[in-house]
């Protein structure tokens, strides 16, 4: 409680009222990350699926495309060659895979095979703009959003963040891909209303 005692000047009514808010607007906000997961790593498997096939995930030129393992940090090849290794459909896959993976495939190394030719169909709503500041403006907001769910997935304090900002980047980028799934975002979610019941 002591991160809540501190940002209450200690009053324990008030830092127990901020930490069961803490916890409503995380898990508030769970609905429209789960949506954003789900809606991009479904275009990167669609980009994937054109370039390499059905059958990507067990593709040796797309598994050679990934930066190799290094030591002591997350590796995309790795993650692949393990998630591949105990399931059977590319379905399957796609849904065991990390959310960092999704995050790293939009790096520039992919720029020329996936994003500079595929990237404006894939996210058809999005700004106008070169495919690789589209690519990196969609890597800045899965980074963004991996990093606030790993806060509240571990139950950790969000509550000095912008969440009304994160909450846009959010429901922005799965407006990028799809205004329909953006519109269940907005039906679905309940953050809005949690945001506003800050104590």
């Amino acid at each position: 409680m002591s991160t809540y005692l501190k940002a209450t000047s200690g009053d324990e009514g008030r830092a127990l009222e901020l930490y069961g808010w803490n916890a409503r607007v995380s898990a508030a906000l769970m609905v429209p990350a789960h949506l954003a997961e789900v809606t991009t790593r479904n275009a990167v498997d669609e980009v994937l699926t054109c370039v390499y096939g059905p059958s990507w995930p067990w593709d040796h030129t797309f598994e050679g495309s990934l930066p190799p393992p290094q030591p002591n940090s997350y590796s995309p090849r790795k993650d692949l060659v393990d998630t591949r290794a105990r399931l059977v459909s590319t379905g399957q896959v796609v849904a065991d895979l990390s959310f960092i993976f999704w995050e790293r495939m939009f790096t520039k190394r992919h720029d020329g095979r996936l994003w500079s030719p595929y990237i404006a169909k894939l996210f058809p709503s999005a700004p106008t703009i070169a495919p690789g500041l589209l690519r990196n403006r969609v890597r800045e907001d899965l980074e963004t959003i991996r990093r606030l769910r790993n806060r509240f997935a571990h139950h950790e304090p969000i509550f000095t963040r912008n969440l009304a900002e994160d909450l846009r980047t959010i429901v922005d980028l799965i407006e990028m891909r799809s205004p329909e799934t953006a519109e269940l975002a907005h039906m679905l979610e309940d953050a809005t209303r949690v945001l506003s019941e800050r104590p």
